[in-house]
């Protein structure tokens, strides 16, 4: 049988949808679709299907996702494949004002880990940032903790390194953050390394082009094709996802998440451009409409995105035999 492509659905690189808006999520998928706005042509909309027998596989990007652990039931009893890439940073309120307190969220990763499965939440220490406070000594000691708290809790542990925009740097002026040099990379690198190794975790990067191969620590893909394939039972033709920068190995994927709606309101964050901005489009949040922020207009152009999933190609192909 020939390879195909999946339909894979990503909840959110954008906003944080398990922490903010889990019950909207899933008042989507119970009616079967949801409307996201490009965010580059305000009035283009399109319409994608959340429908089980055309989306393969959901991948949840969250730093608390304990809001939406109510719901899983019933995502599990409707098929659904998925799993989640959980950001878990040993930062304070000074770097990461809306999260929830750390020792708490590590609760939250433990239960989620016992839940679904520990090859199904992926931990992200992301995005590494250095200053006089936050030295590679502090993020040896915290990775240190974190990896014996989470310790046979998680398979693998993704890591990738703060790059200090324009923005960025205007948001973490308070800081004093530091430029991180491939040399600081690599000195961080081989801490963390051996520290994963001995947990038992297996160490990659995200779309970071410094090699720290050396140090047991591999490239790796969030969206990724080979975990999707074990979910599905099925073999996947694992096409590049061209929106992502060069360096990035994720697989294509459909994102349904609105920018300027997450109230985790890090300070390193790029998915926001204004807080002002940010309380508007979450105060016109209603978990009854169709897209995250607002409604639908006269004015918009809806066009249906054409998906047909892996699976449903596969039900085909044997109904013809």
């Amino acid at each position: 049988m020939g390879r195909g492509l999946a339909m894979i659905i990503s909840a959110s690189r954008r906003t944080d949808i398990p922490a903010f808006y889990s019950t909207w999520l899933m008042n989507r998928i119970r009616e079967g679709f949801v409307h996201v706005r490009n965010p580059f042509n305000y009035r283009r909309v399109s319409q994608i299907s959340l429908s089980p027998q055309v989306v393969d596989c959901i991948v949840f990007w969250t730093k608390n996702p304990e809001p939406m652990l109510r719901l899983l039931p019933e995502l599990a009893e409707r098929g659904y494949a998925y799993y989640f890439q959980f950001t878990l940073t040993p930062y304070g309120s000074d770097v990461e004002p809306g999260v929830p307190e750390k020792s708490r969220l590590v609760e939250v990763f433990q239960g989620l880990s016992e839940l679904i499965g520990k090859e199904r939440v992926i931990w992200r220490y992301d995005p590494i940032i250095l200053s006089d406070s936050m030295s590679i000594q502090y993020h040896g000691a915290k990775f240190q903790e974190l990896a014996e708290r989470l310790s046979g809790y998680t398979t693998q542990c993704v890591i990738s390194f703060l790059d200090l925009y324009s923005k960025t740097r205007r948001n973490t002026k308070h800081l004093s953050l530091s430029d991180i040099s491939p040399v600081d990379m690599e000195a961080i690198g081989q801490v963390m390394g051996k520290i994963a190794q001995d947990k038992g975790i297996r160490l990659v990067t995200c779309a970071e082009e410094v090699d720290l191969a050396p140090f047991g620590i591999e490239q790796g893909c969030c969206i990724d094709g080979q975990l999707i394939q074990s979910l599905l039972g099925t073999p996947l033709q694992v096409a590049k996802d061209k929106n992502q920068r060069p360096s990035c190995g994720c697989m294509a994927s459909i994102d349904i998440g609105t920018y300027n709606t997450c109230l985790h309101r890090c300070t390193y964050c790029y998915a926001n451009s204004s807080q002002t901005l940010v309380d508007k489009l979450a105060a016109d949040h209603d978990p009854n409409l169709s897209m995250i922020s607002g409604q639908l207009t006269d004015g918009d152009e809806v066009r249906q995105r054409k998906l047909v999933s892996l699976r449903s190609l596969q039900e085909d192909l044997f109904e013809k035999i």
